[in-house]
């Protein structure tokens, strides 16, 4: 059973940057795709980043240009530098994974993300 464990949250100062950082308990290379994903209360879920094993990268229209994802698959891996933090960022981020083939997805239990002013 793949099981996904965020790291890396915390309170950062607005302007500051933060990584977070999402094991996975299987090769990164049974993952056609990994995303991060946040929700804030009274908010819906949003797409963070997404990158596949190939190499694409999409971004949300709120973090691009600001927050990069990456992928090492011999540690098993998803990052996600978060630069120039704003308090619209505050949330709790949800790492993703979707198994090869089978397409079988995969949550994380979340890290939260609280931007201070």
């Amino acid at each position: 059973q793949v099981q996904l464990v965020e790291s890396g949250g915390g309170l950062v100062q607005i302007g500051g940057s933060l990584r977070l950082s999402c094991a996975a308990s299987g090769s990164s290379a049974a993952f056609y795709a990994m995303a991060w994903y946040r929700q804030a209360p009274g908010k819906q879920r949003e797409l963070v980043a997404r990158i596949t094993s190939g190499g694409d990268i999409n971004y949300g229209d709120a973090v691009n240009g600001r927050f990069a994802i990456s992928r090492d698959n011999a540690k098993n891996t998803v990052y996600l530098q978060m630069n120039s933090l704003k308090p619209e960022d505050t949330a709790v981020y949800y790492c993703y994974a979707e198994r090869r083939l089978t397409r079988t997805p995969y949550w994380g239990q979340g890290t939260q993300v609280t931007v201070s002013s």
